[in-house]
């Protein structure tokens, strides 16, 4: 047999009735394993035959869908059954009444494409999921789902292509190939359903940002101005130079990632995740990161560029263990923020609301803290003691 794929019915020797539709993969093994399974028989007994009768001696002649007769040693019966819906069963065409309206097409087709769907088993063996009373009076069978969105899923296992009316509501055809389980249309529907829907207010998605990263040229100002990325997961992605002013990005994991040198000007971070961060040379001014977690976040250029968060509001924020060496936090607020063990030597906090901030283990060695309001920090076990020039005016 072909190494591709084939899917094949298999019969007992003398009961038609009873179907097996087998997928061959190529696995000689797997395949016999199967058939032995199916008529309780030995491998060594094992006889097939076409279903007139000849015998297969060599299985490399069976095709997509060929239905072959298995015998336990046994000859070829002729006759499987007397049921008289035998001539029905070989007939490769069949009409389905689908809400009152009539489908015709081959067995075929409704197999072929989609193997695995409802369709599929159906028809492989209609006498496990058809009764008699399946059938209206013309002997069409009975399928209580809508036709305005089954046609177009009908003619999608016809040809390969989705194609329907424009008047025609794709979730309806979506919510049909759910159904149905056609797996390959499901993906093209969703991306049509999700175009479709209004994106004014939605936030755009990782994979929305990796695409735009992807199609854009590095010597590019990519800008994210003013959209929303809210609630986002942009972990471990390297946004380095991106405008984000404005940007509402409330919630984000951007953990691991890299925003070195973007422009987070008035963005809402609140309460996002940055553990881990490069925030090298970032343009923070008047940005909101209350409750944000920055943890182990680094914002020191070797080079001696200055991180600007003049005027953040970083109340609640946890910034442990992080290297702000240099940052300018002019003004910023940092009420109730978590600065322990931060390297903050150079940092500039003239003006900065520092009230119940914890420093405890940082080094604020050259740091300005004139006109900060220092009420209830904790400054223990710091690396080097404050100098009073350091705090007045």
């Amino acid at each position: 047999m072909d190494s591709d794929k084939k899917n094949i019915f298999v019969y007992k020797n003398g009961f038609k009735s009873n179907t097996l539709l087998i997928e061959f993969t190529g696995n000689t093994e797997e395949f016999y394993e199967k058939i032995c399974s199916f008529i309780e028989g030995s491998k060594d007994n094992i006889r097939f035959f076409s279903t007139n009768g000849k015998e297969l001696c060599n299985l490399d002649c069976i095709r997509q869908y060929d239905k072959i007769c298995i015998s336990n040693g046994d000859d070829f019966i002729k006759h499987y059954s007397h049921s008289s819906s035998l001539a029905s069963m070989d007939s490769d065409w069949v009409t389905l009444n689908v809400g009152g309206k009539c489908f015709t097409t081959s067995k075929r087709t409704l197999i072929s494409n989609e193997p695995t769907s409802m369709l599929a088993r159906m028809f492989s063996d209609e006498n496990s999921l058809f009764s008699p009373s399946s059938r209206d009076k013309n002997g069409a069978y009975l399928i209580d789902r809508s036709p305005t969105y089954f046609e177009p899923i009908l003619n999608y296992l016809r040809c390969g292509q989705l194609i329907y009316d424009k008047n025609i509501n794709p979730e309806g055809i979506l919510e049909e190939a759910r159904f149905f389980g056609i797996e390959s249309v499901i993906p093209i529907l969703e991306q049509t359903v999700y175009v479709r829907e209004p994106r004014d207010n939605a936030p755009l998605t990782r994979r929305d940002v990796i695409d735009a990263l992807i199609k854009s040229s590095k010597n590019f100002e990519l800008r994210f101005q003013g959209v929303s990325l809210a609630g986002a997961d942009l972990s471990k992605l390297d946004l380095s130079h991106i405008n984000f002013k404005y940007a509402n990005l409330q919630g984000c994991n951007l953990s691991w990632a890299n925003l070195s040198w973007c422009c987070l000007e008035r963005a809402d971070l609140s309460h996002a995740m940055l553990d881990n961060a490069q925030l090298i040379g970032v343009k923070g001014l008047r940005a909101v990161l209350e409750g944000a977690s920055m943890k182990n976040c680094n914002f020191k250029d070797p080079a001696g560029t200055r991180a600007i968060l003049e005027g953040v509001n970083l109340k609640g924020a946890c910034l442990e263990d992080s290297d702000m060496g240099g940052v300018n936090l002019r003004l910023a607020n940092c009420k109730k923020a978590n600065l322990k063990n931060c390297d903050l030597r150079s940092a500039d906090l003239a003006g900065a609301d520092l009230e119940n901030c914890d420093l405890s283990g940082s080094d604020l060695h050259k740091a300005n803290l004139r006109g900060a309001n220092l009420k209830d920090a904790a400054f223990e076990l710091m690396l080097t003691p404050l100098h009073m020039s350091q705090t007045i005016r």
